[in-house]
C-alpha cells in the first residue's frame, strides 16, 4: 500500500481499522469516546474573553419539538388553543407557564423565557441540526455542533477529562463536524452508567495493558514515518487523551453513586433526572459543555397526555438543577439552556385524539444563570401562540447569545477544510437584553 492509496479509503474503513487497533494492543474499547467523524480541524481560533460570567454550558434540548403553548407560553384566554391545558402563576411577575410545571413555577424568578423564538426549518432532523449548528443541513458538509464551537472557540479548562459531554444525545447532535473528532463530545447512554469504556478491563493486568502501549507507540512510529496521514495522527492524539483519563482521578466526576440520598430525592429518580444531576457533576469538574437530552415531545397524537408526562419528568429535574446550582454557588458561572427545535400549532388536531403538530413560527426557550436576568420574558407571539408578534429571535440569534454569555467571539470568522468562511452563530447576533 502507498499513501495516495491509503488517502482513498472512506472514512468508514480508516475508523473500523483504528477502533480494531485499539481493540487489538490495548484490550480496552476507546472509540465511543470520540464521536463518529474524523476530519481536518481548522487553525485554533481565540480564546474566550474574560468578560462573560459564564464558564459552562448545561443545554437541555427537548426532542421532538416541545409545546410552547402548554409549557412556556400559555394563552389562558385562549380556550380553543389551550383545550384542557390551564395556565398557573410562576414566582416571576406576568410570567405563566403550563399547569403540570409546578415545581418550575416556583423558581422563574432566576429564568428568562424567551416567547418569541422563529426557525426556518419545520422538520425533525431539520430542525434539530440548525439549531445544535446554527446552519441549514447540506449534503457537501457536516457542521460542527455547538458544544464542539465551545471547545474551539474557548478551549477546554480540565484538560483531564472531556470538555465536551453529551447524555442520551444522538451523535448527529454532538459531532464535531469539519473540526475533526478532537471536538465531538464523549457520549453517555445512561448516566448512572457513567463514562463507559474508560477503565482498564479487569482481566488485562497493568503490566499487559503497559506492555501493549508500548507495542503500539513502536508500531505507530514506524506507520506514521512511512504513511503520514492526519487523520490517522488525530486517532493516535485521542487515543493518547483516552489513556490519560483512564489514569485521572477527575473520573469519579462520572460517577453518581457518590451523591446523597437528599440529592437524589431532590432530582428524582428519572433518566433526565439522573441526566441532570450528572451534568451538574461534569461541571463542577470543568467539563464546559453538558448536553442532555429529553425525547418524547413529538406530540401529534394525544398532545396532553404526552405532555402531562413529559412534564413531570422535566419539572422536578430542572427545578433541581437550577436550585442545586444557585445553592452551590454555580448557577452565576453556569449557563442552562432549555432549547428544541420548533413549537407546537396552536391548532389541536382532533382528528389525532386532540394532537399538536410541527410549528417553526413561534416557540419558546429558556435562558438560566451566566449572566442573564431572572423573572425576564423576552419577545412576544400572538393571541393564539401563531407567530411572533415583537423581538422576533432566530436560531441563530439564541446561539450567538449563547456565545455571548460566554464571552466567545461570536462574530469570528472561522475557516473550514475546504476554506469556506463559518461562525458559530452564522449570521445571528446576541440578544442583549436578556443579559443582567
Amino acid at each position: 500500500m502507498n499513501p495516495s492509496d491509503f488517502n482513498s479509503h472512506d472514512e468508514f474503513t480508516r475508523r473500523r481499522f483504528m477502533s480494531n487497533a485499539a481493540r487489538l494492543y490495548l484490550g480496552v474499547h476507546l472509540f465511543p469516546m470520540f464521536g463518529n467523524s474524523v476530519a481536518s480541524a481548522a487553525p485554533a481560533s481565540a480564546g474566550a474573553s474574560a468578560s462573560s460570567q459564564a464558564k459552562y454550558i448545561i443545554y437541555l434540548y427537548m426532542n421532538g419539538g416541545m409545546s410552547h403553548l402548554d409549557t412556556f407560553d400559555p394563552k389562558p384566554k385562549k380556550k380553543d388553543v389551550m383545550g384542557p391545558m390551564e395556565a398557573i402563576p410562576t414566582k416571576a411577575d406576568g410570567i405563566f407557564v403550563g399547569q403540570h410545571l409546578p415545581k418550575t413555577a416556583a423558581i422563574m424568578d432566576k429564568v428568562t423565557v424567551i416567547n418569541s423564538m422563529n426557525s426556518t426549518q419545520g422538520a425533525h432532523e431539520q430542525g434539530a441540526y440548525i439549531m445544535h449548528t446554527s446552519y441549514p443541513m447540506r449534503g457537501t458538509i457536516k457542521h460542527p455542533s455547538l458544544g464542539s464551537w465551545v471547545l474551539k472557540l474557548g478551549d477546554r479548562l480540565n484538560k483531564e477529562i472531556p470538555g465536551f459531554v453529551a447524555i442520551d444525545t444522538s451523535a448527529d447532535h454532538s459531532g464535531g463536524g469539519f473540526f475533526g473528532a478532537k471536538y465531538s463530545a464523549a457520549p453517555i447512554g445512561n448516566a448512572s452508567e457513567g463514562l463507559q469504556d474508560s477503565k482498564r478491563p479487569g482481566e488485562v493486568p497493568k503490566e499487559d495493558f503497559d506492555r501493549r502501549l508500548a507495542l503500539a507507540d513502536k508500531l505507530n512510529q514506524k506507520f506514521h514515518s512511512k504513511y503520514p496521514n492526519a487523520d490517522v495522527k488525530a486517532y493516535e492524539d485521542l487515543y493518547r487523551e483516552a489513556i490519560r483519563l483512564m489514569n485521572s482521578k477527575d473520573l469519579k466526576a462520572f460517577d453518581l453513586s457518590q451523591e446523597t440520598q437528599a440529592t437524589r430525592e431532590l432530582y428524582g429518580s428519572g433518566r433526565f433526572a439522573q441526566g441532570c444531576m450528572l451534568a451538574r457533576r461534569l461541571i463542577e469538574h470543568d467539563v464546559r459543555f453538558v448536553e442532555v437530552q429529553l425525547g418524547g415531545w413529538d406530540t401529534h397524537y394525544d398532545n396532553f397526555t404526552a405532555i402531562e408526562g413529559r412534564c413531570k419528568e422535566f419539572d422536578q429535574a430542572y427545578a433541581a438543577l437550577i436550585s442545586d446550582l444557585d445553592k452551590r454557588g454555580k448557577l452565576k458561572e453556569t449557563l442552562v439552556v432549555v432549547a428544541t427545535e420548533f413549537g407546537r400549532s396552536p391548532a389541536i388536531n382532533v382528528e389525532h385524539k386532540n394532537g399538536r403538530d410541527h410549528h417553526p413560527s413561534a416557540f419558546s426557550c429558556l435562558l438560566a444563570g451566566g449572566g442573564v436576568k431572572g423573572g425576564y420574558k423576552h419577545g412576544e407571539s400572538d393571541a393564539t401562540g401563531s407567530k411572533v408578534k415583537d423581538k422576533l429571535v432566530t436560531v441563530q440569534d439564541f446561539n450567538a447569545t449563547i456565545a455571548q454569555a460566554l464571552g466567545l467571539p461570536w462574530n469570528m470568522i472561522v475557516m473550514s477544510p475546504s476554506t469556506r468562511p463559518f461562525k458559530i452563530a452564522d449570521k445571528g447576533t446576541p440578544v442583549m437584553d436578556v443579559f443582567a
